[in-house]
């Protein structure tokens, strides 16, 4: 062969190479696939006794489902195009929820059910609800006759509906403040009066929670209503937040801020009037910060415009230690070796972020990095799980 002739051969045998490689590749990258699949269906094998619900965009399929009382586990897919949330609603009560469920992934809802009637929202706040009917069973009949005296809980529910009544007033005052501000136009201040109002309103929110409509007007984020910021729907804080520190402009704000204004007063109204059983005075904690745990600290997004999540984080853990505090003496009595797991785990979430103060506040959280954000994340997960414990200590039941 001559070298003109091996010239010429080279680049064949060259592309021949380039696409037998491609093959191996693509072979390669389907048995990935097919061996990911297999252990997502494995995965689905290993739980039989899930429910699945899938979110669609406008709706969820199935809409009505009927389960037996006691514990029950959902697996919510999401096949729409947005992150969603997904929650079990009790009247206007919140009875257990999942935040944030990104699109094609699926999360697993666990929620501990009484007999009854309660709705499930679909997705987008705008979607049709669904029904979800609980019959009795031989286990919540049971825990009905067996279930704890309220005596030795009288004390630590007063005091914390004393802690919701100043608390919610102080939240009253800091959004008049917030509100005049922009009524006068003062940008710089409202920003500043931001913080305060904001905080007020994280201290209430594990309470604030279980009120789902009210939640949803006060605290929604743009990602759960169809035209995001654009939306008519989209108010309260994070409407303002948005205007405020991503626009910086006030033009609009009036209204959004008067209408904050009368649900926070709602609001304290409604948490005074809701009767808090003794198995939610820890849970509706322990939920707050498992969703801390697992969504606000690593991704941010709950003070995506103004970047104060350490703010919140703080005015969350101010409440938790308020519970654990209440709850001391019945701790002490009947639970003493789990106080020390508490407090020390409270402790070690405090100090995480009280190295990211600065001054008399937090740093931006825009500054925090990847692995202190981790760090927070690591330590409101062992608080959460901390927690979990004491209601069966105290003997509560999961009902």
């Amino acid at each position: 062969m001559t070298p003109q002739a091996s010239s010429q051969a080279s680049p064949s045998r060259a592309l021949r190479w380039a696409v037998a490689g491609s093959v191996i590749v693509m072979i390669a990258a389907g048995g990935l696939f097919y061996y990911a699949a297999q252990l997502a269906a494995d995965k689905r094998q290993a739980h039989p006794g899930e429910i699945t619900v899938t979110l669609y965009p406008k709706s969820c399929q199935p809409n009505a489902l009927s389960v037996a009382a006691g514990h029950a586990s959902f697996r919510i897919v999401n096949r729409s195009e947005r992150a969603v949330e997904w929650e079990i609603l009790d009247g206007v009560l919140v009875v257990e929820e999942r935040e944030n469920i990104a699109p094609g992934l699926s999360q697993v809802v666990h929620a501990d059910l009484q007999p009854g009637d309660y709705a499930m929202t679909c997705g987008l706040l705008s979607n049709p609800r669904g029904t979800l009917h609980v019959t009795a069973s031989a286990e919540s009949d049971a825990q009905a006759k067996a279930g704890p005296s309220l005596l030795a809980f009288i004390g630590p529910l007063s005091e914390f509906r004393v802690y919701l009544n100043t608390q919610g007033s102080a939240l009253i005052k800091a959004v008049a403040s917030l509100q005049q501000a922009i009524e006068a136009g003062d940008l710089k201040q409202a920003q500043a009066l931001y913080l305060p109002a904001r905080a007020a309103y994280q201290r209430l929110a594990p309470a604030a929670q279980r009120l789902a409509e009210l939640d949803n007007g006060i605290n929604a984020r743009a990602d759960y209503f169809e035209q995001r910021e654009q939306d008519p729907g989209f108010s309260g804080f994070h409407r303002l937040e948005y205007g405020l520190f991503q626009k910086n402009d006030l033009v609009g704000l009036a209204p959004i801020a008067q209408r904050l204004s009368s649900d926070v007063v709602s609001l304290k109204q409604q948490l005074l009037a809701q009767t808090l059983p003794p198995e939610q005075l820890v849970s509706i904690i322990a939920r707050n910060m498992r969703s801390l745990a697992n969504l606000r600290a690593s991704s941010g997004e709950e003070e995506r415009y103004s970047h104060s999540d350490l703010n919140g984080f703080a005015a969350n853990l101010e409440t938790t230690r308020k519970v654990i505090d209440l709850l001391r003496p019945l701790l002490v009595k009947s639970a003493a070796p789990l106080l020390p797991q508490v407090d020390s785990a409270a402790q070690a979430l405090a100090a995480r972020l009280d190295s990211l103060r600065d001054g008399f506040g937090y740093v931006s959280y825009d500054k925090v990095s990847a692995e202190q954000r981790t760090e927070i994340a690591d330590k409101a997960l062992a608080l959460a799980d901390a927690l979990d414990a004491i209601d069966p200590a105290l003997g509560l039941s999961g009902l």
